[in-house]
């Protein structure tokens, strides 16, 4: 079964502008926790005390999703993430040629020592510590670095090893950037010497292919995926939480271990207290994403709504809706008519014509039309048009009478 991490609290707090207090940061995972995510990353306690309360506050919580907290390779950030009473530990460290030349001034051994050395600790301080070795900006590295980093650190302790996209590099139709196949070549490489870790993977979406790289990655045998809510996190960020967890349900109906109905409120917190909105074209949870406009789509929907939907908005909580507007045909008038309880109009047939006629006139002007708040007044400013033409009408009959 494969198991989710979100990091929504770690890498999603890397977007700019982005901040979650310590009680938020603790409404966010328990909400993350009754969705049924397997890990919650709540960040790296070195970087501020408040992290650090958070990570503490969360993993005293009671929760059934793991509880983890990021650490740079240093002695002293692993004491103070052991300090918040973790249960998961993601210690990184980068052995690409660039990194080690340009950045730390060593050779990949040293890198190795070093390594092994902080998860040699960091094992025996807690020995039921879940720990993730990541080669940051994996799949730009030397493979070969990678495959010795992973070696060492499984045999110091480390259960888990994280193949990072850190720059979004990856590319599911390219045969030797694919996260696929580095997903099987470390894994076959650590078998060799009769290692089994965990392989998670860690996608960016700077070319817009982190859900792409993701499920590519699922196929080729992957035990993790990293995700965060709206995808948020540094740059383009990574992988969003609906949508792998959607498709992964869709592709293994039996990983139905996930409670989807929980997503809407997920994303309204996380979108409030991020200030980002949530596109209304986001799939699953965008205000556009059952909402049906054109009048074929209305019309057939009107009868069987798994003409234009593939998903099932129930299983999200949601309803299917409609819009009304330039787009808009009979069909949608007399659904939005029923919707605002006014049935009764639904013969006059002459009626319903004037109101289709006025919504697309008030289209026109890029005027958003809802149907609780708009309808009704233009259905009563059509009706009350027809009742003067009416009357005009019965005046004139008199006189010529």
């Amino acid at each position: 079964m494969i198991q989710i991490l979100d990091s929504t609290l770690r890498e999603g707090e890397q977007s700019p502008g982005v901040y979650f207090s310590p009680s938020i940061k603790l409404a966010i995972a328990q909400l993350l926790d009754q969705i049924g995510v397997d890990i919650i990353e709540v960040g790296n306690p070195a970087v501020d005390p408040e992290i650090a309360l958070a990570v503490t506050n969360i993993a005293k919580a009671g929760l059934k999703s793991k509880i983890g907290a990021h650490s740079l390779c240093r002695l002293k950030d692993v004491d103070k993430a052991l300090d918040c009473g973790i249960d998961f530990l993601g210690i990184f460290y980068s052995v690409s040629q660039k990194r080690l030349q340009q950045d730390y001034d060593i050779s990949l051994g040293t890198a190795i020592d070093r390594i092994v050395q902080v998860i040699t600790y960091a094992h025996s301080q807690q020995p039921d510590l879940i720990i993730r070795y990541t080669p940051e900006d994996t799949v730009r590295s030397p493979i070969e670095n990678v495959i010795a980093a992973a070696i060492a650190a499984v045999q110091a302790g480390a259960s888990i090893i994280s193949i990072a996209d850190t720059t979004g590099y990856a590319k599911p139709f390219h045969p030797q950037r694919r996260i696929s196949h580095y997903v099987t070549t470390i894994k076959e490489a650590l078998a060799e010497h009769h290692l089994y870790p965990k392989i998670e993977v860690h996608c960016h979406n700077d070319r817009g292919l982190a859900l792409a790289n993701g499920l590519d990655a699922y196929y080729a045998g992957a035990d993790i995926i990293d995700v965060s809510v709206m995808g948020i996190g540094e740059r383009a960020g990574i992988i969003d939480i609906g949508t792998i967890l959607a498709n992964l349900i869709e592709i293994s109906p039996e990983q139905n271990q996930w409670r989807l109905e929980y997503l809407k409120d997920l994303y309204s917190l996380v979108s409030h207290y991020s200030h980002i909105p949530i596109p209304p074209h986001h799939p699953l949870v965008g205000k556009n994403a059952f909402t049906h406009y054109a009048g074929v789509h209305v019309s057939a929907i009107a009868k069987d709504e798994s003409l234009y939907q593939s998903i099932d908005p129930k299983n999200l909580g949601v309803k299917s809706d409609i819009a009304l507007g330039m787009q808009s045909g009979i069909s949608a008038v007399l659904l939005a008519l029923k919707q605002i309880n006014r049935e009764e109009l639904i013969d006059d047939h002459d009626l319903v014509s004037k109101i289709l006629k006025e919504i697309k006139e008030i289209s026109k002007r890029g005027t958003p039309i809802n149907i609780e708040r708009e309808l009704p007044s233009i259905v009563e400013s059509c009706s009350s048009i027809s009742r003067s033409i009416n009357r005009s009408i019965n005046e004139m009959v008199g006189i010529l009478y």
